[in-house]
């Protein structure tokens, strides 16, 4: 039961990182998508264009660990495959409390979207 608890909270979380890869890497230029990441004017979200592009892509590569986590223990290798869920979810989960520690209380909750699921995940395997 924990273990797939586990493998949904993993797949949730990578789910969630490749829609941030979306919005910090092809969708930044419209400004619905770079207020919500704060940025507060046309020439801000052009400053910081490329530092949301290659933030997007760090969160593209954890997911995309994850997601090969998932599929390795879908074919028999669960040491494998829960060590790279293991690693994703704690890179996602520590990055979610940087992002609390950092962003303030305006940034909340989109610290516990990034933070969540891979610190359920986490609990999961630990139970597995």
């Amino acid at each position: 039961m924990a273990l797939a608890v586990a493998l949904v909270a993993a797949g949730l979380a990578a789910g969630i990182h490749v829609l941030i890869f979306v919005m910090e890497s092809v969708l930044f230029a419209r400004p619905v998508v770079w207020r919500r990441f704060g940025v507060a004017s046309r020439a801000d979200a052009g400053t910081v264009r490329m530092w949301a592009l290659n933030q997007g892509f760090y969160n593209l590569f954890l997911a995309l660990g994850v997601f090969v986590g998932l599929i390795a223990v879908a074919m028999g290798e669960r040491v494998v495959g829960a060590s790279l869920i293991a690693f994703g979810t704690a890179c996602m989960a520590a990055a979610g409390v940087v992002l609390l520690a950092t962003g303030g209380a305006k940034f909340t909750r989109a610290a516990a979207m990034q933070a969540g699921p891979p610190l359920l995940a986490l609990a999961g395997l630990l139970l597995a």
